[in-house]
């Protein structure tokens, strides 16, 4: 299905050019995840109700509201941009309006990635290498420090995983890689394209 044509189905505007980004160094550039790469992800990694995901960099929300609509799982949407942010919301006023069976377990904060409060319930994190491998550790170790106080399944899922994040999960954490999700036709000729899974060692 086209990019437009999912947007079109959930009732939501996230394609077309991405401004208003923060000129920080340590937080990167905007840009939604393609429909077609999460539909790869999601054919091979399945979700559950009761999950509770939370996407760092959520942008406008394409991630949010695709998971929900596949899983109806709770999604946490942590954004930085206000514009973006309010992109997010207005998103979810259309996608709900679609659904008369509102279960209430779509969120966005809007708030810099590692001052978001780690919910307890929150077990499964999404990055886009949206910002530097600093301020990663900075959150996963607020994910560990929540993991103390609840002990939980708890994974991470990249795309386009940054080296700098990965030697800093293999060297420094327990985190472990349980899975790869190859893109066919495209990880080939670009290693990076692809979603990584790791999960913390209990």
């Amino acid at each position: 299905m086209e990019e437009t044509n999912y947007d079109e189905m959930l009732n939501i505007r996230t394609v077309g050019e991405q401004k208003n980004f923060n000129d920080s160094l340590h937080y990167h550039r905007y840009e939604p995840t393609p429909y077609s790469a999460l539909e790869h992800l999601f054919k091979k990694y399945a979700l559950k109700r009761d999950d509770r995901i939370v996407d760092f960099g959520c942008g406008k929300g394409r991630l949010n509201f695709f998971i929900h609509h596949l899983f109806q799982s709770a999604v946490v949407g942590v954004e930085m941009n206000e514009n973006f942010y309010k992109e997010a919301i207005e998103n979810l006023n259309g996608y709900m309006k679609k659904r008369k069976n509102n279960n209430g377990n779509i969120e966005f904060r809007c708030c810099l990635a590692e001052e978001y409060d780690i919910d307890t319930k929150d077990n499964r994190f999404y990055f886009f290498n949206p910002f530097s491998v600093q301020i990663f550790m900075k959150i996963i170790n607020n994910i560990l420090l929540s993991f103390e106080k609840e002990p939980r399944q708890i994974e991470l899922i990249f795309f386009y995983a940054s080296q700098d994040y990965i030697f800093f999960l293999e060297n420094q954490t327990a985190f472990e890689l349980k899975n790869e999700v190859m893109l066919p036709g495209l990880t080939e000729s670009n290693p990076f394209e692809k979603f990584v899974i790791y999960e913390l060692l209990n």
